[in-house]
């Protein structure tokens, strides 16, 4: 993969900030009465894994106006080492625009996770391309790599735009393109044409795509694997067949790549993952990881991949990273990893959690 040398930013990331409330101690939602606050989106999980390492990352998302919500979140992305731009949008009165709101049961034992999405009012959704300079950020300033996210593409007829705008211009200045198809049903409904068409074109631009049997079918309309199954086993032959169709339909794409899960309980799963680069498959085997909070290993594991290839790495030593990154996410109460160090993601790898003193 080609990489812009003189970029000033590794990672640019579009994206819809919100914030996340979970119960203390594992408590289920419905019996909670204290509740952490944190910062999140699905996109910015992925780029806190190269911003934490030292890897220049920009986020772009719009912000309400005076909001508190809009001053937490401009913090933590400040903590987490990323620069971040957009428009300032008013409110407009109590019904007016807001930051989602994220509600997550972590689940505990024999009790799965549970979450409630309330985007009403959502600022997200009015990310225009008007509002921000593409040709400043692509051009002078540069950028190697955009990660996007089929939520964020999804979310309105105008993010839809925005995200295909970045793309196009992605490719204009020689800017790689990860794109996460993250398909979602009630983002679809009564858009499928539209989204279709979007996808399968920001997919004909990407050189990172990313995505589990199903996100393949109904976003960009792949048929199904001829094998496969239920079993992780089934899922790692399932993702194979589906590639090799993807790979033929999309062949500017270099990289392909899904994580695997099976829960045992709420706080042991089996996790793999799977990358595919130059027709060949890199497999890490599923193995029991402890899960302290499950949501934003799959995010963590994109971030860990793509911070590889920013890095120039194999693509085993790519996919090895990657794997780790999405095994410590599920370690922290937040949904995104925050590594202190290289050294600590391949001792995960290498199945090391002793003391370092």
């Amino acid at each position: 993969m080609q990489l812009r040398e003189d970029a000033r930013w590794s990672l640019l990331i579009p994206t819809s900030m919100g914030v996340r409330i979970s119960p203390a101690a594992g408590q289920p939602v419905h019996a909670a009465n204290q509740f952490m606050l944190q910062v999140t989106s699905a996109e910015s999980n992925v780029g806190s894994i190269a911003s934490c390492l030292g890897q220049p990352v920009k986020v772009l998302t719009n912000f309400v106006e005076d909001s508190p919500i809009a001053q937490i979140i401009k913090s933590d992305l400040a903590g987490r080492h990323m620069a971040y731009e957009g428009p300032e949008i008013p409110q407009g009165g109590a019904w007016g625009y807001r930051h989602q709101f994220n509600i997550a049961d972590s689940g505990y034992g024999g009790r799965g996770a549970r979450v409630w999405n309330d985007r009403a009012g959502e600022v997200g959704r009015i990310l225009d391309v008007k509002d921000f300079d593409l040709e400043r950020i692509f051009g002078s300033e540069g950028v190697k790599l955009v990660h996007m996210s089929g939520l964020v593409a999804a979310l309105s007829p105008e993010t839809c735009r925005f995200c295909l705008e970045i793309a196009r211009t992605a490719e204009k200045h020689g800017a790689a393109v990860s794109f996460d198809l993250n398909y979602r049903a009630s983002f679809w409904e009564g858009r499928e044409a539209e989204l279709r068409t979007a996808f399968t074109e920001i997919a004909e631009l990407c050189t990172v795509l990313v995505g589990n049997e199903e996100d393949f079918q109904l976003a960009l309309g792949l048929r199904g694997p001829e094998a496969g199954g239920r079993s992780l086993t089934g899922k790692i032959d399932g993702f194979k067949s589906m590639i090799a169709e993807a790979h033929e339909r999309f062949s500017g794409v270099e990289y392909f790549t899904t994580t695997l899960r099976e829960v045992i309980s709420a706080n042991e799963h089996m996790w793999g993952a799977v990358l595919w680069h130059d027709g060949g498959f890199h497999v890490a085997e599923p193995r029991p990881i402890g899960v302290l909070d499950r949501i934003g290993g799959g995010d963590a594991t994109v971030g860990g991949i793509l911070y590889g290839l920013l890095k120039g790495w194999d693509a085993e030593k790519c996919m090895q990273f990657g794997w780790a990154c999405g095994a410590l996410a599920t370690t922290f109460l937040t949904d995104y990893a925050i590594p202190a160090d290289e050294d600590q993601i391949w001792a995960i790898w290498n199945g090391n959690a002793r003391i370092r003193r």
